[in-house]
């Protein structure tokens, strides 16, 4: 048996009360036996609680998660269901309970989460029901702000100005009360006496008018009133043109700027409204509350005496200012505010009292040196400054400046260098009064004594130019590099530049470029991308018209990547620019020899030699060329267009054979046609172009000449066939999917033209081109409603093509619309020249033109390769601009060489221009043009 006792044997649990889960408490018999056994209090159920929930290892049980109630809780005992407060009221909670509380829980958490989307989206409708019902102002308007864009600048202008009502009334009874005036008693009185009147000639030749009172004899004279007044406005006027820059003489203005009145006139307007007589009489009473707080602040008395000058009360002016100088006789600001506002008499004593109380201050002896007119009297003064403050700079440097003599000039330096030693300026000086000997020991000594002074080494190196010893310069910086490196005084990178770049300024090309080549590559590891770093410093030296720097710069950066084509280039383009012919040739023969690979430094040099007349030379340049790039078919036909272009015919034909068969590659087989287009040979130009299609039935080019020859000859169906025939081999080429359809649509065929069109977007989607031309296609016909139509599909498909919406804004659009839509094209296309010359058209409409020359030139700076662009801009420049303005634009189209275009390359690439220039070309293209 065990020794475990039945359940009746055991003990009661601890706090255990007998019928308190069924609502039994104590009570008190009436025959007074004692009350019985009261239940536990509540803070023996917490800590029952608590006790159980230590030994379970879990958090005090609750019902349903929810926390312990607050003495300030709305739930009071009497309002509790009489089940639940039998169930709970002992307060004793068991596993099975907190486990049942928790599985509620999570089913009351699941349904939440499976109502919580119907919930949210009801909520949404529910809001936006709300907004829709009860829009926001901002929300009402927004039409009407939308329809703002669309309003043109004169209905702008047109808009009234907003009147006042703010106290209309009261304005108005303000207005009506002053229209009645006081009558002056002068007034009355003449009135009064008007039959006593009298005009009479005294002895003296006088005229006098007046009226007698007979009880005072006294005689009231309106005459001499008038003169006075005449006298006094006679004054202010003359004071206004004292202050407008306007001479007087004898208290008469003798002459008024008809430019400059109406603006001074309105300057003293505007002063005087932005500072009223309340806010001078309130600022004053500040600074004389701050004066009498502390009188010995200096700002404050000068404020005060501006703020007095400013009134026009200058004696008041004088008077605060002697006050602060007596109340602050160590302040140097007071005693220069009190010399400039006395004349020079009293200026030169106040001078003399604030040297007394100040002897160490430099602006005060300065400024009484300043006092003085005669030469004199300034050294005589200034030699007491330097017997006060003999390290002072700039007494020293006021002293120099006095002396007419150099040897004088040079003993006064020399002295200043022995007392102020670390003062460079004082040394730059004397060395650049010295002779060029005695120079070299001044800079000798000052590097001596300022060890850390860049300025010393620059000024050492430019005086070895100066001396004509080029090769010293190089060794004088090189010294000094390493003397800075060694005092750790070295100069950023960028300084050191912009100090080549004052030497340049200054005519010391040698230094400059000694400066350069000791300090480019100065902090900067190999890992760091130097060739970037040194081409934008060079880029920004041509930018402030440094080229000398920019040369040093190039030069350098030469030396450490030799062969860089890039760097090569960039200097060619330098000495091209703003070089001679010389430079350009030593750099490009420079170039070819460390790029020997590189065709194109071979051809620029090639085309120098031929354009400055040296044929044989160019002809020379060109065969090393082919020696150094056998099979290059760039040099191949540089060689063509040389001997075709200086009229050698049969040596350009020779030469385009044998590229044929050495550097057979379709743009050999194209310029080839090209040639023979040119020299009017159809038939053989026929058989080139059906050769090179048998070698390259893919190159569209060659498809395109074929149509081209066949049309030149009237010949339409083979022209059609060649064309098709192109489309199915080069599908993607757009320029001639153009040509198919422009064919078609010369012969009247406008149903096939559009197929085509169609076939070509299929082909190459979402092409601006393409869909322009369709668009055309269909004005041209006349049928703007299909161009209409046509241009909605487009602008879906390529929304940010610039020529689309410049067709759509300059042949679909109303005039008053165009400004508007070219505000939305804008937003839509980013940087495209179409869309910027068709801006520039609109303001050229409206006579704006100004705007209309900013936005042309926007354009070419966009994209400066786009020939029409350049052709535009010279169109509107021969209607207004000048002939200085037109040469340019034709030179940097000259130096550009523009390629691209519709206009400009149906005109550069017709064989009838072949031999035209560039500058010719643009004025074709210029008369071409659409107006």
């Amino acid at each position: 048996m065990t020794g475990r006792k039945d359940f009746l044997n055991q003990p009661a649990p601890e706090n255990y009360v007998a019928g308190l889960g069924r609502g039994a408490t104590g009570f008190t018999t009436r025959s007074d036996l004692g009350p019985a056994r009261e239940g536990p209090s509540e803070e023996q159920i917490k800590e029952a609680l608590a006790k159980r929930a230590a030994q379970l290892g879990a958090p005090n049980p609750t019902a349903y998660g929810a926390p312990e109630k607050k003495d300030d809780d709305d739930d009071d005992e009497r309002f509790q269901d009489p089940d639940d407060a039998g169930l709970f009221s002992g307060g004793t909670f068991d596993k099975e309970d907190d486990e049942a509380d928790e599985i509620y829980h999570e089913v009351d958490e699941k349904m939440d989460r499976r109502r919580k989307r119907r919930r949210e989206e009801r909520e949404k409708l529910e809001r936006e029901e709300y907004e829709r019902n009860n829009p926001k102002i901002q929300q009402q308007f927004a039409d009407l702000k939308r329809e703002l864009g669309t309003v043109t600048d004169e209905e702008w202008a047109a808009i009234p100005d907003v009147g006042d009502l703010t106290g209309k009334n009261k304005r108005q009874k303000q207005d009506l009360r002053k229209r009645f005036y006081a009558v002056p008693d002068s007034v009355i009185a003449g009135a009064s006496a008007s039959t006593q009147f009298d005009t009479s000639i005294s002895t003296d030749g006088t005229a006098t008018n007046g009226t007698s009172d007979a009880a005072s004899g006294t005689m009231t004279n309106f005459a001499d009133i008038g003169a006075a007044n005449n006298k006094v406005l006679q004054v202010r006027l003359d004071q206004a043109a004292q202050k407008s820059g306007i001479e007087t003489v004898g208290g008469t203005s003798t002459s008024i700027d008809p430019r400059g009145y109406l603006t001074s006139l309105t300057k003293s307007e505007v002063i005087a409204g932005e500072i009223p007589v309340g806010d001078i009489k309130r600022a004053r009473d500040l600074l004389e509350n701050v004066i009498k707080t502390n009188p010995k602040h200096g700002p404050a008395w000068i404020a005060c005496a501006r703020l007095d000058e400013f009134a026009g009360k200058i004696v008041t002016a004088r008077k605060v200012i002697a006050d602060g100088c007596r109340n602050c006789p160590k302040s140097e600001d007071v005693w220069l505010e009190a010399i400039r506002l006395n004349d020079n008499y009293n200026a030169k004593i106040i001078a003399a009292n604030a040297i007394k109380n100040n002897d160490r201050s430099v602006p005060l002896w300065i400024e009484a040196m300043k006092l003085e007119s005669d030469p004199r009297a300034k050294k005589r003064v200034l030699r007491h400054a330097l017997d006060a403050v003999p390290q002072s700079v700039a007494i020293w440097k006021e002293a120099v400046n006095l002396e007419e003599d150099p040897a004088d000039a040079r003993l006064l330096l020399a002295k200043a260098t022995e007392i102020v030693p670390l003062s460079i300026e004082l040394w730059l000086a004397l060395a650049r009064l010295e002779t060029p000997e005695n120079a070299q020991v001044v800079l000798n000594k000052a590097r001596k004594a300022v060890p850390a002074s860049f300025e010393i080494w620059v000024a050492a190196a430019r005086l070895q130019e100066q001396m004509g010893n080029a090769a010293m310069v190089a060794k004088v910086m090189e010294r000094g590099i390493k003397a800075l490196a060694k005092e750790s005084a070295m100069l950023k990178r960028e300084d050191w530049i912009t100090e080549a770049e004052k030497c340049e300024e200054e005519g010391a090309v040698l230094t400059c470029g000694a400066i350069i080549r000791e300090t480019l590559g100065w902090d900067l590891d190999e890992d760091d991308d130097r060739k970037q770093i040194w081409m934008k410093d060079a880029t920004s030296s041509i930018g402030r018209n440094k080229f000398e720097t920019a040369r040093a710069i190039y030069a350098y950066a030469l030396r450490v990547f030799p062969n860089r084509r890039s760097i090569w280039l960039a200097a060619a383009d330098l000495e091209r620019n703003h070089g001679n012919k010389e430079a350009l040739w030593n750099i490009l023969e420079k170039a070819v020899e460390a790029c020997p690979q590189s065709d194109v430094l071979w051809m620029q040099l090639a085309k120098e030699k031929w354009q400055s007349g040296t044929i044989d030379d160019a002809r020379v340049v060109l065969g090393k060329a082919f020696k150094q790039n056998p099979n290059n078919e760039d040099i191949w036909l540089a060689a063509v267009k040389l001997e075709a272009d200086n009229d050698q015919i049969g040596q350009a034909r020779e030469l385009l054979a044998t590229a044929r068969n050495e550097a057979g590659t379709d743009r050999v087989w194209i310029k080839s046609v090209a040639f023979e287009r040119t020299q009017g040979n159809t038939d053989v130009a026929l058989d080139l172009v059906n050769h090179g299609l048998q070698l390259y039935p893919k190159a569209p080019k060659l498809w395109m000449m074929k149509g081209q020859i066949y049309e030149s000859t009237a010949q339409i169906p083979q022209a059609r066939e060649a064309y098709n025939k192109g489309t199915r081999e080069s599908p993607k080429s757009v320029p001639l999917w153009l040509l198919a359809s422009r064919l078609e649509e010369k012969t009247g065929n406008i149903v096939k033209a559009r197929s085509i069109l169609e076939r070509a977007r299929i082909a190459v989607p979402k092409n601006g081109q393409l869909w322009t031309e369709s668009v055309r296609l269909e004005r041209r016909k006349g049928d703007l409603a299909a161009a209409n139509n046509r241009m909605a599909q487009a602008l879906q498909e390529v929304p940010d093509s610039g020529l689309l919406w410049s067709e759509k804004i300059m042949h679909l659009e109303a005039r008053t619309q165009r400004k508007p839509r070219s505000i939305e094209a804008i937003k839509k296309v980013d940087n495209d020249p179409y869309l910027f010359v068709t801006v520039a058209r609109i303001f050229w409409a409206e006579r704006k033109l100004d705007k209309a020359s900013s936005w042309f030139e926007k354009a070419i700076v966009a994209d400066a390769d786009l020939g029409d662009t350049w052709a535009w801009y010279l169109k509107y420049l021969v209607q207004h601009g000048t002939e200085e303005k037109k040469d340019e634009v034709c030179q940097k189209c000259v130096m550009t060489e523009p390629r691209h275009g519709e206009v400009w390359q149906s005109i550069a690439k017709d064989p009838k221009n072949a031999r035209k220039s560039i500058r010719e070309i643009l004025f074709l293209t210029a008369e071409e043009l659409e107006s």
